[in-house]
């Protein structure tokens, strides 16, 4: 809830407001945002079947979406003031695939004065892309992305099959670079707002673990290497040429044990 105010507050604090906000919530009642913004919102509820489908939420915002070019932030961002300002310019000139950037926020940044205004004070960019200009296909995340209509049917949008966590939005890149579609980083700004992680993320292994086989089905390379080295080495799956066995799945001890804050 937190972060969705959040989220809603560093909207309203923009240069550029939207023509308008689609929450989706996955499985989930909408909150009761209390707050009355500068832009109209609406709520749409997901219902799955098998926990939370990442892409079919992402497919059904644009379904919803009343306008041509759309901007997709995660919940546990907050934008940068420019944000909206910086993707209604870049979409104005072309239509192509953009990525946006990201800075992490780390543990009690809002418990500062102020906090609100030291966001980039605070943050500190992210280790893989933050010297990065570009992002290529296989670098590119779905936190903070925007794309057309148009540009988002002729990717033909996400793969629902991916379910939990891990490999959809690569898979969406790989799907736009199929389809000739151009990807473009720009200074499209958000923080991402801290929650506890886990180092590999063992709380997740069991979809990541399934959605990386579909991922190698489908492209014939693995998605998610880092994790899933690690996943190996600790004894938890074993990857035979293409084929992905899991051979036991953690405990709570062990997930616990790999929590970084």
């Amino acid at each position: 809830m937190n972060a969705l105010k959040n989220l809603l507050n560093g909207i309203e604090r923009g240069s550029q407001w939207p023509s308008e906000v689609i929450i989706v919530y996955m499985n989930e009642d909408a909150y009761n945002l209390e707050h009355v913004y500068s832009f109209p919102i609406r709520s749409i509820i997901l219902h799955t079947d098998k926990g939370i489908n990442l892409g079919a939420a992402r497919n059904l915002a644009m379904q919803e979406s009343s306008t041509e070019n759309n901007i997709f932030l995660d919940v546990d961002c907050i934008p940068e003031e420019h944000l909206i300002a910086n993707y209604a310019k870049h979409m104005d000139e072309e239509d192509v695939l953009f990525s946006g950037q990201v800075r992490y926020l780390p543990a009690g940044y809002d418990r500062s004065k102020d906090w609100e205004d030291k966001l980039h004070q605070l943050s500190l960019p992210d280790p893989i892309r933050g010297d990065l200009q570009e992002y290529t296909y296989e670098l590119f995340w779905s936190l903070n992305f925007g794309c057309s209509k148009k540009t988002f049917k002729q990717i033909g949008g996400f793969d629902s099959q991916y379910e939990g966590y891990g490999a959809e939005d690569t898979d969406f890149a790989f799907e736009a670079r199929k389809h000739g579609v151009t990807l473009k980083t720009i200074p499209a700004l958000s923080y991402h707002q801290h929650h506890a992680t886990y180092k590999p993320p063992l709380n997740h292994l069991q979809t990541i673990s399934t959605n990386a086989a579909l991922f190698f089905s489908k492209w014939a390379v693995w998605p998610m290497e880092g994790w899933l080295s690690s996943f190996e080495q600790l004894g938890y799956l074993r990857r035979d040429a293409g084929n992905l066995q899991v051979l036991r799945l953690p405990t709570d001890s062990e997930i616990e044990a790999v929590r970084t804050s």
